[in-house]
Formats: C-alpha cells, sequence, structure tokens
C-alpha cells in the first residue's frame, strides 16, 4: 500500500506574518487529516524569511493539539544545530503530550547559512558528527539504566520513530547501516534520487526499528482545476527557489502569469533541472504524475509538498492531490 504524507514549510507570503502562516498550518493540517494523509511534518529552518518552522518541536506542538489523529513531525529537526539530549527532551515532552502520534526526521545540514549558524553558536564541524549524534539521541530514548546519572525526562523508554532525513548519499547510507527509514529530499535534490534509494535498499541491515527498507520521498505537487491555474500557481515557487538561489531570500511572492516570458537562458535550465520531478496540472495530471512517479521509484510513502501563495489554493490542490492518489 501507498502511504501519503504532506510536509508544510509554512510559508510565510508577501503581505502576510509568521501568525498568518502558522494559522494556516493548522487549518491545511486539519484537511489532511479529513483528507486521509497519514502525517504532517513541518522543517527546521532559520533566517529565511519565507518559512515560519524556525522552532520546530514547538510548531509540532502547535499542530497537534490542534488535529486528532494525524502523525506529526519533524522533517526534520537539523540535529547539527542541537545537542541530542535536548531533542530527546522536547520530543519526550511532544510524544508525553500526544501519545502514538509523533515523529522524529533527523537532518545532517544546518538548515541556515554560515552566518547564521554562528548565530545559532553551533561548532561548524557538528555535522561532522551527525552519524555519533544520531546514536547519542537513540541512546537517550532507551529506558534509563540503573545508577544512570543523566536522563532524558520526558523521553526514556518511549516509543519515538526516528527517520533519517537526506539530500545526498550520505543519509541514504546511514539509514541503511542503522536500519531506520529514510526519507529522501527529492522535491529539491532531484538528481541524487533514485542512487540514493538503490543504496538504502541494497546495503539496508534490520534492526529492532525496522526489519526491511522503508523509503519515503518528497514530490512537489501543484494541482488546481485546470492546468492553466496550476501552472500559475507555482510561479511562485519557481520565483522562490530563484530568489534564494541568488542570496536574496523573501517571503513567497504572489503567482506571475509572465514569470517564465522574463527567464534567462540559464534560469530556465536550473529550475527545469530543479523542479523535474514537480508534478504540476489537474486532476488527471496529477493522478498520472503521481503513479509514474511512484511505479519509477517504488516508494513506499510520498511527501507531497506545495508551495502555493494563495492559502485556498493550496487547500484545493492538497483536495485534487487526496482525489488522484485515490
Amino acid at each position: 500500500m501507498l502511504y501519503a504524507s504532506v510536509l508544510d514549510l509554512c510559508p510565510i507570503v508577501q503581505g502576510g506574518t509568521a501568525a498568518d502562516s502558522l494559522r494556516n498550518s493548522l487549518d491545511l493540517a486539519r484537511h489532511a487529516e479529513r483528507l486521509g494523509f497519514r502525517r504532517y511534518w513541518v522543517a527546521e529552518h532559520h533566517n529565511l524569511p519565507s518559512v515560519a518552522s524556525s522552532a520546530t518541536a514547538v510548531v509540532i506542538g502547535h499542530i497537534a493539539a490542534g488535529t486528532q489523529k494525524i502523525r506529526v513531525g519533524a522533517g526534520g529537526i537539523m540535529l547539527p544545530n542541537h545537542a541530542p539530549l535536548l531533542i530527546a527532551e522536547q520530543f519526550g515532552t511532544l510524544e508525553s503530550l500526544f501519545p502514538g502520534r509523533i515523529d522524529l526526521g533527523l537532518g545532517r545540514a544546518p538548515g541556515s547559512d554560515g552566518i547564521t549558524q554562528h548565530a545559532l553558536r553551533r561548532d561548524p564541524q557538528s555535522a561532522e558528527r551527525f552519524p555519533e549524534d544520531v546514536l547519542e539521541l537513540q541512546a537517550w530514548f532507551r529506558q534509563a539504566r540503573p545508577g544512570q546519572r543523566v536522563r532524558a525526562v520526558p523521553g526514556a523508554g518511549l516509543d519515538i520513530p526516528i527517520w533519517i532525513l537526506g539530500s545526498s548519499l550520505f543519509g541514504a547510507q546511514l539509514a541503511a547501516s542503522l536500519g531506520l527509514p529514510y526519507a529522501f529530499a527529492s522535491h529539491f535534490a532531484p538528481a541524487a534520487m533514485m542512487q540514493a534509494i538503490s543504496i538504502y535498499r541494497e546495503r539496508f541491515e534490520p534492526s529492532p526499528s525496522l526489519d526491511k527498507p522503508y523509503v519515503m520521498l518528497g514530490v512537489p505537487v501543484v494541482a488546481a482545476d485546470t492546468t492553466a491555474e496550476a501552472k500559475r500557481l507555482h510561479t511562485s515557487a519557481q520565483q522562490s527557489f530563484l530568489a534564494l538561489r541568488r542570496g536574496m531570500p523573501g517571503p513567497l511572492p504572489p503567482p506571475d502569469e509572465t514569470f517564465s516570458e522574463r527567464l534567462e537562458v540559464v534560469d530556465r535550465a536550473l529550475l527545469a533541472d530543479i523542479m523535474s520531478l514537480a508534478v504540476v496540472g489537474n486532476l488527471e495530471e496529477t493522478r498520472a504524475g503521481l503513479r509514474a512517479f511512484a511505479e519509477r521509484t517504488g516508494a513506499d510513502e510520498l511527501m507531497i509538498t506545495a508551495h502555493i501563495y494563495d492559502h485556498a489554493a493550496r487547500v484545493r490542490s492538497l483536495e485534487l492531490t487526496a482525489e488522484a492518489l485515490q
């Protein structure tokens, strides 16, 4: 069975605020729950004017408190920014508040630039300790041993699923060696997707957490009632990506129908590459695109993401995506 979930970057749009974004995220999560999506994840990013989920554990609590049964989690927590004990305590608290509903995806990237990483008081070499930090975090979630002087409270003894996230081959190798589920960021790193999946499946070692490989893949989906409207809505994400690549990030811009006409050749090629897996279209085109993607990759689960300016259009896109997946 192919499951589908939602990744929400909690977009702050031009003319909007972080408060608007967080209210919209809760509303979208409620729709995702109603539509039968399996999980709703938010991601840690810092110093990005378009992303409101920097305090990721807090946002997870906000969404879990406003929903009933959908799993809520981090896609992900950038572990180099944190002491593993703190993450164990944060997610132990979330699991205690919302038992059986919390996921913890872990990433190796800082989720920021070098200057912001310095502001976070993190060692630039901390990413090199990612495998050791994952093992330490797993240890904090185990039952405390007699005489253990430091323990995660809450956290110790709680069953919180840990995922390894990746946008390169490193995460695939680590997830395989630890026997953990693997989520690949194919929504912004499509070129390495098939090789990463292959490495993960070939090298997977069963563990107490997982007896066989489990792959989740990010898929950008912009669905609308017409093809033309879907393409128009998609220009917001395209504009945002180019601005980020040029070092000028800002709030998510509104759609621009003339955007593609003004693109230079190099920008057109860059977008064609980074957006190569995006599914953009009406219901039937969305259904065909998702089916082709699932058949090509053999994914166990799809993580749908939609960077859409208008909230009502984002809700409609999710509704059409759910219908396409049936």
